[in-house]
């Protein structure tokens, strides 16, 4: 393996800028980017990997083990964490060797800018999700040095687990269709994000195929949030004559907001309207009416990534593995039930 020593030699600079620069504090000691670049890149060609545990060996004396990054963004979406935890922790009872968890929230669209992701200098292992499209192609073009799984994302260089979020979308589609709407709606997060797209592309395509109409004061983009599915509602009042007796929002956070606003305008669900969300939150059983909702099955997605990840950590495997998971809709009384 390939030692501080020998990426100073090739990248020409000495001992100690090499070593700041590897442990991500270039920025900190006022390295130019253009002798940063120069020194990431000698570690890439040698295939440098960073003896994380041995610098904390140094720093702290104690017993160490190996640590697993979680890339969380920095916005509503947080509220799928807490599934994700739960799953993560159940896998890592099961595992036979221990390892601690540091969560790591970034910026949608910045990614780029966490300077540990790009040395690895901080963790053994990482499992981003979340990402953005501009996210996405920085982690395609990048050479990182550890282990990678992404949560809920396609990429041919990076081991990933997902959903076939179109098909997601054509079922809701299809449900709305057998329910006999005519005039169906859309709530849709104003985020980045390529699963979401595939939803909405695969409702509205779907929709077309059957004869389903979306007007276009029936297509809303709001915030990802209660609020925002809130102000989508209000929205499509104002914009048009006619309420769609059929609404996807793709988001239950955003599903809740409408309901409230559903309700302050006096429209009944399910008589008036019938609405389905995404994602299968806990608070969909405690709605009303309860919200009917897509499965995403992110406990089992998070145990999935969490086996993957600890298989290259370990060196059992080196190939990529992409693991797709099943999504079904939960029935309940705002639509169906």
């Amino acid at each position: 393996m390939a030692s501080i020593k020998e990426i100073a030699q090739l990248a020409k600079v000495s001992q100690g800028t090499a070593s700041m620069v590897l442990n991500g504090k270039g920025d900190k000691y006022r390295i130019s980017a253009a002798t940063q670049a120069k020194i990431l890149e000698a570690a890439r060609e040698l295939n440098y990997q960073p003896n994380i545990s041995a610098r904390r060996l140094r720093s702290g004396g104690e017993t160490v083990l190996p640590i697993i990054a979680l890339f969380w963004t920095l916005d509503t979406r947080t509220a799928l964490v807490g599934r994700y935890l739960k799953g993560f922790q159940h896998a890592l009872n099961e595992l036979e060797d221990e390892y601690e968890l540091l969560i790591q929230p970034y910026v949608g669209t910045k990614l780029h800018e966490v300077r540990s992701l790009v040395t690895g200098t901080r963790f053994n292992g990482a499992i981003i999700a979340n990402s953005t499209e501009e996210d996405d192609e920085f982690l395609e073009q990048a050479d990182l040095n550890v282990p990678i799984v992404l949560h809920q994302r396609e990429s041919s260089k990076y081991s990933s687990v997902n959903v076939d979020s179109r098909k997601s979308g054509e079922m809701v589609a299809e449900r709305l269709y057998r329910r006999n709407h005519k005039k169906v709606g859309l709530i849709v997060p104003d985020v980045s994000s390529k699963a979401i797209m595939l939803r909405r592309e695969g409702f509205q395509d779907k929709a077309a195929e059957l004869g389903l109409e979306i007007e276009e004061e029936h297509l809303m983009y709001e915030d990802f949030s209660e609020q925002g599915g809130y102000e989508a509602v209000m929205r499509m009042k104002e914009q048009s004559g006619s309420l769609p007796t059929g609404v996807f929002a793709i988001s239950d956070q955003m599903a809740v907001g409408a309901l409230k606003a559903l309700n302050e305008i006096d429209v009944k669900v399910p008589e008036d309207m019938e609405i389905i969300g995404y994602d299968n939150d806990e608070v969909t059983n405690y709605t009303i009416p309860t919200l009917s909702t897509v499965h995403l099955p992110v406990e089992e997605m998070a145990k999935e990534s969490l086996r993957m990840l600890t298989d290259m950590m370990l060196y059992k495997t080196n190939v990529k593995v992409h693991k797709m998971f099943e999504t079904h809709i939960v029935t309940r009384k705002s639509c169906g039930e």
